[in-house]
This record gives C-alpha cells, structure tokens and sequence, in this order.
C-alpha cells in the first residue's frame, strides 16, 4: 500500500505567483488532482515585497500549505540591465514568505529555485551535490544568488525549527503564461517570439544572439506542474541525511541552441535563413540536470520538446507584448 500523501484535498494551498507562468500551471495541476482550496492573491492586494503585508495575509489567511512560485524573471539583458533588482527583490519577496510560513504555522511549503544556481563549469550532467561548487555564471548571477539563499533559508528552518520546507531546481521551462517581452524573455520565448514575427512578416532572414553552440535543456511547464504535486505528495526529505535539501527537476535530455532554433523555425513555420551575432554573450556552455533523484522516486517528464513547441505556437498571441 502507497503511504498516505502529504498533503490532502481540504489542505488550504496559497499559491504565491499564481498569475505566472509557473504558478498558473501549478494552480492547474493541483485543481486536476482534487486540491480544491487554492487561495491566490493579486500583487494589487498582496505585494509581496511588503513584510508588514504578508504577514497580515498569513494571519488572517492561514494556509496550510504554500507554494512559492513568485520571482523576479528574465532573460540575459534583463539580468545584466537590473542587477540590483533581481536580487533585492527576489531576496525580500522569498524571505518574505517563506518566514511569514512558518512564523504562522504552515504544515508544508514548496520553493521554486532555477538551474541558474549551479556553477557556470559544473560537471555534466548537474547533480544536485555541484550547488556551491565554483563560480557561477556572470550573466544570471544576481538572480542565482537570490535563489541560492532561498533554497539555504528552506534548508535552515528545517535544521533547526523542523519546518517542513522542500526545494525544487527546475530547468529552463517554457509554455503557456511565458513572458514574450522583446527584451526581458528568456531564449525560448524570444526566439519563439522573433522566427514566429519573421514568419508572419515574411522575412527572409533571422538573427539570434551568440555562437548558437551552448547546450540547454527544455522542460515544459506542465511537466513542471506535475512535479511540484508529486513531490508535495510524496517527498519528505531527511534533514540528518546527506542528501541535497533540493531536486532537480528536468527532462534529462538537451540539444543546442541552434538546433533549438531549428526546430522553432520548423515549428512556426519560418522558412529563410538563420543567422548569429557572435558579438552577443552566449552564457554557460552547458547546463544539463542530472534528474535521477527525481526519476528514482517515480516521476518522469512527458511531454517530448517538439510536442511542447507545437502546443506552445498553436495558442500564440495574435499580437506580443511591446
């Protein structure tokens, strides 16, 4: 007999970032599971960068479960451009709420990290043991940091107050509710955005940024979704343990940049020629997650990259965002 799950249909589950990309498809997963008591919050009556205000919401709220899905993201520019923000901000909305959750008596939080946190050279593929390894990578490094911190003030409350604190390291998602903004999108959306522009315009011709030849995995947000129910259901992790606090979360297979490119022009219907600026940063090399913690426990991604690009094109907007 499977052990009971750790969380339950009457459980009372906030979703922080329920609006985002991440957060609407984990809002999604959890009501197609039965979790019925999803309590949400817009930033225009809960910002979660004001402590005061969060922890009004948490004691008049009282959640008992709560998945924190809210950051400050965006592609290289945007981290490059702002790196002040990208850490202030994403410091203050995770300490925020991951301390107003246990000052208040949450039964079990999940924290959404990013493979961004592991160092720029790590060995291929990324166990979750290469965290704090070396150096991280320049270009996301403000944002790497921030979500390094959470995932140690997760680990720190169970430490020491026993709270039952998970952390998820999902690799670069895509999907529905991503961010198409011209500047501040991370690569799948802006290259989605720019060949399914060149595709309705006619052009002949595509620029993309860099060499073309880094290595990325793709993980659909559904998939993600998923994953998130799975662990809040079944995964307790040992704190005496010398296991990472935190799972990798990711499909196990990657492709570079350019064939990603390929496979968006075919998918968008782009038919000219695709060039690259080598006078833009291409970033790390590689980043490929080493999923078998994850997979040894049961759960495996589903939805294959190409299935994923043609959903993804089939619901586009009519028009992007400026």
């Amino acid at each position: 007999m499977s052990p009971a799950p750790l969380i339950a249909p009457a459980d009372r589950i906030f979703i922080a970032g329920h609006r985002g990309m991440a957060g609407s498809a984990i809002c999604r997963a959890l009501h197609a599971a039965g979790y019925q008591q999803q309590l949400t919050a817009p930033r225009a009556e809960l910002d979660l960068l004001d402590r005061s205000a969060v922890e009004a919401w948490f004691r008049t709220q009282r959640p008992d479960v709560v998945v924190l899905a809210a950051a400050k993201v965006g592609g290289i520019l945007a981290n490059n451009s702002y790196p002040a923000d990208f850490l202030l901000e994403n410091l203050n909305i995770q300490n925020n709420v991951i301390e107003a959750a246990w000052r208040h008596g949450v039964r079990r939080l999940l924290f959404l990290g990013s493979s961004c946190i592991y160092p720029k050279f790590a060995e291929q593929p990324i166990r979750e043991e290469s965290l704090l390894t070396g150096a991280l990578e320049p270009t996301n490094e403000w944002y790497a940091i921030a979500k390094i911190a959470g995932i140690q003030l997760c680990r720190a409350l169970r430490i020491q107050h026993g709270f039952d604190a998970i952390s998820l390291m999902p690799t670069n998602l895509y999907g529905p509710g991503d961010n198409y903004h011209p500047s501040h999108s991370h690569v799948m959306a802006a290259l989605i955005r720019r060949f399914s522009e060149a595709a309705r315009s006619g052009s002949d011709e595509v620029v993309c940024w860099g060499s073309g030849s880094p290595r990325r995995e793709f993980l659909h947000v559904d998939d993600l979704a998923s994953a998130a129910v799975f662990c809040l259901e079944r995964w307790q992790h040992d704190p005496s343990s010398h296991e990472p606090a935190f799972l990798n979360v990711g499909t196990g297979v990657d492709l570079s940049i350019k064939e990603l490119a390929t496979q968006i022009a075919a998918a968008t219907g782009f038919q000219g020629r695709i060039a690259w600026d080598s006078s833009k940063p291409d970033g790390t090399p590689r980043k490929l997650l080493d999923v078998s913690r994850l997979g040894a426990m049961g759960w495996r991604a589903t939805i294959p990259l190409a299935e994923g690009l043609q959903r993804v094109v089939a619901e586009l907007p009519e028009v992007f965002p400026t």
